[in-house]
Order: C-alpha cells, then structure tokens, then sequence
C-alpha cells in the first residue's frame, strides 16, 4: 500500500499493468514536480481513487481483469469522480478507441509513444485548465446560493433571435422548472394579465430608448398567491453600437410588500373593525376640503356614537362588545359606501369615507354634496341599518346610535374644528332622546356649548382612565389614631389642570357616567386597599356611592368583583352614600345595602342632616357610620344652635349604636367641642386635606407630633356622589 502523499502537490494516479510504463511515468511526473500513485489493474485504481482523490487519473486502455474503459466509467461514477481529469494512454492512435474513449468520460487521449517530458507540461495545462473550471463552477455555485437566498434571478434577452436566457432562480420566480424554449412572449405570459402591458411597455421603452427599466410586477395567475416582483435591468448595446437585447434581474419581494401592508393598515386602519382609523380619516377630509373649495360643494362630517354600549360590555362582556362593533362596522359602512342607490339618487359624484374613531364611536366624511338634506338622508339610512336586531352568540340586542352633523364651509374650515362641533351635535341629539341627528347649531350659547364640550371631554377622561384618587384622612381624636382613609376623585385635565369634583360630578349624574365613574373609584381603591394592607397597615378605606349607581341593578356585582379582583378584605372597605340618596327609593336600597352589607363591607350614611332623614329606616337597617355633614359642624364652637344639634345626632346615634362621624373640621375650636359631645371620629382640614396617594405617606403616622399632611390645592372634599 503506498503512503499518504502531502497535499502541496498535485498528486496523479497512474493505472497501468505494464510495470515498466508506470516506471517511465514515474520519473517524467515526479521530475515535472508531481506526486504519483501507482495502480497494476482497475479494481486497484477505483480503491486508491476513493482513499486519495487524486488530482488526475493517467488510465491504461488495455489492461487484464477491468479495462480502461470499465475503469474509467466506474471512477466516473464515483462522488466526485465527475470533475477528475482522466487521460487514456494507448499504444495506438485506434480511431475506434478514441471515440470509446470519451464516450466513457474520458478527459483526454494519448498514445504511449509520446514524449514522456512532454506529458508533464501537457498534464500542468491539464490541471490548471481544471482549476479554471473548478473555480467557475464554485463560482456559478455562490451565485446561484446568492440568488436562491437573496430571491433574485438574471436573465438576457437577444431581440434578434429571440433567444432568451434565465437562471435557475428566474425559473423559480416565474413558476416553473424548465422551459423547452424560453423565449420573450413566454417570459411576458407568466406576468399576471393585470400588469402584462406595464411590463411589455417598460421593456420596449428600454430598447427604443437605450435606457433601463425598473419596475415591479406580479407572476401568476388571477386567483392565485401571487408573487411579487421587482424587476429591474437595461439594454444591451452591442459592438456596434446597436442595442442588442435587454439584461435584467427578478427579487421577491412578496415578504416585504406585505409586511409594508400590515404596517400600513397598523398606521392608518383600526385593526379591530377594518375600517380607516383618525388618522387616515382626517388626511381624506383635508383631501375633500380642498376639492369642495375648488368645486364650491359641501363637505359633511357625520360623529355617529352607540346608544347605551357599555351596557352590552357590562352585561355580556367584552367578547359580546367586539363583535357588535364588527356588526355596526359592516352596517355602517353597507350604508355610506358611495354605490349605494341611497346616494345614487342624491348626487352622482357623493363620495363617503367611513372610519372609527374610537370606543363605540365612528365617523363618517361626505364629499361633493350641494345640500344639507343629502347628509340627513344618509343619516336617516344609518339609523335604519341599526334597527335591525344584532345576535351575539345567542343573544339578541337592539343597537341605536345618536349622529352629530356639521357642514364645510359654515361651520368649520378645517378637520378639527368640523369634527368637535359635529362631537358637539352629537350631544345633541343624545340630550333629544337618543336614536336620532342632529345638526350643529351655531346659536348655541357659550355656556352651553361650554357644556356640551365639558360632556365630550368627561366621556373621553372615563375612556382613558385621566382621574385619580386623592386621599383624606379620618382619624380617632381620643386614641390619636389613623381609623380610615377616604378616596376622594380627582379629574386630571389636559388643559384645565386638576378639576374638584363639584365642577364635574353633576354633569357625570346627569349624563349617567357617574356609573363608570363610580366602578373605576371603587376598584382603584380596593387595589390601593390592598397594597397599604400588604404594607402592613390596618386602617380602612370608604368611597362615595352615587345614588343613581345605587338604584342601578349592577352594583352589588360590582362590588362583588372588584373586591375579588384586587383581593381587598371587604370588612376594611366602606361605602357612602348620601342621605337623600338613600331616601329616595329607600325600600330598593336596602335591599342593595343589606346584600352588599352580607359580603362583610361596613356602609356609611354620609351628608347626614341635610336631608330628610327617616329614623324608621335607619332603625330597620343598622348603618356602620353617620357623617354629619359639614354645614352643621361650621358652626358648632360659635353657634349654640348648631352645637345643639350635633349634640342630639350623636345621642341619636349612640342609641342606634352608629358610629358618629364629624365632617369638615378645620379648627381646635371645633374639634373640642365635638369631643365633649362624644364624637371621637372626625375628618376635616384640621387633620389632613386630601392628597395624592404620594403624598399621603406622612399621614400614616398620624398621632406624632407633627401635623397629618396638607394637600397641595382643593378647597372642596366632594366626591363620587
């Protein structure tokens, strides 16, 4: 066996059963600086071959056992025994055996007469003519790894011949394996018919112009998954100066136009409904604004919001609330779309664009209408394509909508301004009874539009959560001890600042989002509940409860809920609600209170004394707390009037055996005297005003010597009342 050879020269395989020739070959390959193995018959050369990969095969045609020609289709069968020069030597120049030769993949042919010196430098050129291709052909291979990662074909087109050339991957872009005879009118029937004569009209363009193209195009068939393609390329100009053809190159680019889809429709669509989002909207009606200025047309903005939707999310859920969005989507827009027959027969160039603009809210854009009464027609068909009842996975619900309408130019010349007042008149229409339009009025007075917009606002502050709890200590004068902590709603306003409740909790009554309202303070305050006890600390928490969530059905499944989500102790939470309120459908009530009272959370009565109070209901139904409420406690250290009072509703309460609470004091004054009379709980500015839960830390060790905390600016404790 002969040894391993070092790979620094090239090593040559001679085969040959005539010892004296592989001894003449030996000394002309080594002098000529080559290494040699040696092979007496075929089966050896194929065993030496797939141990040494030699660099070139020197093979005897007539030899014993396996031939030349056997042996040289059986190398060439071996993995890469296909690039391997292999030179047949014969003793003859057999016509026959030459031809034999080749056809058994033989490389070369010599005949043994040659001169032996000779053969070195005709196997060098061998060799390096093998390198050359070996090198090409690792080249071709990275290219076409390139193109097949990259997605990107070439190709060339000669125009006189017709001859088209593509490279494996341009087969892959255009669908197929292999073409018997690619040529142009091939190449152009696999683009899709819709961008066939773009395509057609780029390359000849190309070639008349002696220019370059660049464009893309889809390949396939209607109906298929298209393929996306970026084409780009230039003519060909020949030796003489004549274009000769078009060169080019095909990317996929199918990925990356649709990711640019998806992140097109995430910036201008709503992902939930489809429809166009505000931004989107707000870039047509500048486009229809300016179109109507040219054309001296109307533009109408349509503020379209759902009657009584939150209603489907607290009764249903949320998964009810999404899918009568989807619903009133498609309605919505089955009545807006401009081939509709309503428009038709309006005004042929209408056009709608429908978009959502938030929550249970959407938003309509009528361009290229002469009259106002084409807006009220268009209204009057969206509120007759909500009649119909919605099913939401078995239940049925009825949905209505108030619509808000305002006019280019007459009541705003830009997006902005038409989209608040029809906000505005939206507003309107809800305050006429809902399920109706209304256009906006420009007679309206400041003061009430002041308050129409102050509506808007407080819906959209309850949508994104802009309030926040401050928080105003009640403590235990005899023991000089924290007893509880009341959780006050403040409103952070973008533009106003920080609102007091008297400025907001009215029109929160009115309007009925004093229940939302109400449901956020109490949860946030069970979450802060359960923090400051996971602190450590004991005292309890009370929030206001406005009559109009009292007399609600969902309460008490509020209550329920919340208490279980934050994980709060329900005997450390209170719950107040004012006397009138109490009093006003005082049999319902206590039936509220009495199961909300089973769940072990304590009840307060608070603005005592200034209502009419019914002593038979508060002796069939045992209150935790009395709050006395401040006007009465004003004057109780200068006044013996009001100090008598006060003194008879802690008797009162003694022998109902209430807790008595003294609100709003603010002096020492006030504070002795209500000590005298029994009152040990009290509350006021004397102790702490309310402030935010940051700053409220001091007031946890009430009782030192330094005073509780003063908050930075209120001069009102009204809460969610």
């Amino acid at each position: 066996m002969p040894e391993i050879l070092a790979a620094d020269s090239p090593v040559i395989l001679t085969v040959d059963d005539d010892p004296t020739t592989r001894a003449f070959l030996r000394t002309s390959l080594e002098s000529a600086g080559l290494d040699v193995i040696e092979a007496t018959g075929g089966e050896e050369a194929i065993s030496l071959f797939a141990e040494h990969r030699p660099d070139l095969v020197l093979l005897d045609v007539a030899m014993p056992g396996l031939d030349g020609f056997a042996t040289c289709a059986a190398l060439r069968a071996i993995p890469g025994g296909g690039s391997v020069p292999i030179v047949m030597l014969t003793g003859s120049d057999d016509l026959g055996a030459i031809t034999r030769a080749y056809e058994v993949g033989a490389t070369d042919f010599e005949v043994k007469s040659v001169n032996w010196v000779v053969l070195g430098h005709r196997i060098h050129y061998l060799l390096r003519a093998k390198r050359t291709l070996d090198a090409l052909r690792a080249s071709e291979a990275r290219l076409a790894a390139a193109q097949r990662i990259a997605k990107i074909g070439h190709w060339e087109w000669e125009a006189v011949s017709g001859r088209h050339l593509w490279s494996e991957q341009t087969l892959r872009l255009l669908g197929t394996q292999a073409v018997t005879k690619p040529c142009h009118e091939e190449f152009l029937a696999r683009i899709h018919p819709d961008d066939r004569s773009r395509a057609r009209y780029a390359f000849d363009d190309a070639l008349l112009a002696s220019g370059a193209f660049d464009l893309e195009f889809r390949v396939g068939a209607p109906g298929g998954d298209d393929v996306v393609v970026h084409a780009q390329g230039e003519a060909i100009v020949g030796a003489n100066g004549l274009v000769a053809g078009l060169a080019g190159t095909l990317q996929d680019v199918t990925e990356r136009r649709r990711a640019e889809e998806r992140i097109r429709r995430l910036a201008y669509f709503d992902a939930q409904t489809a429809l166009p989002n505000r931004i989107l909207f707000q870039e047509r009606v500048l486009q229809a604004i300016a179109d109507a200025r040219r054309s001296r047309r109307l533009v109408a903005l349509l503020f379209m919001d759902l009657d009584h939707f939150k209603q489907v999310n607290d009764t249903l859920g949320h998964d009810a609330g999404d899918l009568l969005l989807c619903e009133v989507a498609g309605r919505l827009n089955q009545a807006v779309r401009d081939t509709d027959p309503l428009t038709r027969g309006v005004q042929d160039s209408i056009e709608s664009v429908l978009a959502r603009h938030g929550g249970d809210e959407f938003i309509v854009c009528l361009s290229g209408i002469e009259r106002a009464e084409d807006a009220a027609r268009v209204a009057t068909r969206v509120l007759a394509a909500l009649e119909a009842p919605v099913r939401l996975n078995g239940p049925e619900v009825y949905c209505t909508a108030s619509i808000g309408i305002s006019l280019y130019p007459q009541d705003g010349e830009d997006p902005e301004t038409l989209l608040k007042h029809a906000d505005a008149a939206m507003y309107q229409a809800k305050a006429s009874g809902r399920n109706n339009y209304h256009f906006f009025d420009s007679s309206l007075s400041f003061r009430a539009f002041q308050r129409l917009s102050m509506e808007t606002s407080l819906r959209r502050a309850i949508e994104r959560g802009d309030f926040v709890l401050h928080w105003q200590p009640v403590v235990d004068v005899s023991e000089k001890t924290l007893v509880s902590v009341e959780g006050l709603a403040r409103w952070r306003h973008p533009e106003m600042g920080l609102v007091r409740p008297d400025e907001f909790i009215s029109l929160a009554e009115e309007t009925g989002l004093v229940i939302p309202l109400g449901e956020w303070v109490l949860a946030d305050a069970c979450r802060q509940l359960r923090e400051w006890s996971d602190a450590g600390h004991g005292f309890r928490v009370s929030v206001n409860i406005s009559g109009l969530h009292l007399r609600g059905p969902g309460l008490v499944d509020t209550v329920r809920r919340v208490v279980r989500e934050s994980g709060a102790d329900p005997h450390r939470l209170e719950i107040e609600i004012t006397e009138s309120a109490f009093l006003q459908n005082a049999q319902e009530a206590l039936h509220t209170l009495r199961r909300i009272k089973e769940m072990g959370v304590r009840v307060a009565i608070d603005d005592f004394g200034t209502g009419y109070s019914s002593l038979n209901y508060l002796r069939r139904f045992q209150v935790d707390t009395i709050k006395v409420d401040r006007s009465l406690i004003r004057g109780v250290d200068a006044d013996g009037n009001s100090a008598a009072v006060t003194a008879a509703i802690a008797a009162l309460a003694r022998g109902l055996h209430v807790t008595p609470l003294a609100e709003g004091v603010e002096s020492a004054g006030q504070r002795d005297v209500l000590s005298r009379q029994g009152y040990t709980c009290m509350q006021g500015y004397l102790f702490g005003k309310p402030a935010p839960v940051e700053e409220f830390s001091t007031a946890l060790a009430w009782g030192d010597d330094s005073p509780p905390p003063a908050a930075p600016s209120s001069n009102s404790t009204a809460s969610i009342r």
